[in-house]
């Protein structure tokens, strides 16, 4: 809402990700059980284990979906991870 950036702790920022796409997933009428696809790029993996327990978190074991994690080197507006989804109905 205040459109600041959470840049201080891994799963914090994390978490603020993933509760932005829901909050589109959620304007398209979608949830995370749509969800077929993801990509995390993220910019250190030794951050992977954090991450994951914050996006494991939203998902069932069950439907989770295809997911690929990617490490870059830079992330626009230096963020230190970055989800893109692909959902259907």
């Amino acid at each position: 809402s205040t459109g600041n950036l959470v840049l201080d702790d891994i799963k914090a920022e994390t978490m603020q990700v993933m509760q932005n796409l829901k909050t589109v997933l959620e304007a398209a009428n979608y949830t995370f059980e749509d969800v077929v696809k993801t990509s995390i790029f993220i910019n250190n993996m030794d951050d992977f284990a954090l991450i994951n327990e914050v996006y494991g978190s939203f998902f069932n074991d069950e439907t989770a979906p295809a997911r690929e994690t990617i490490q870059v080197a830079r992330l626009p507006k230096n963020v230190n991870v970055e989800i893109s989804m692909i959902a259907v109905k």
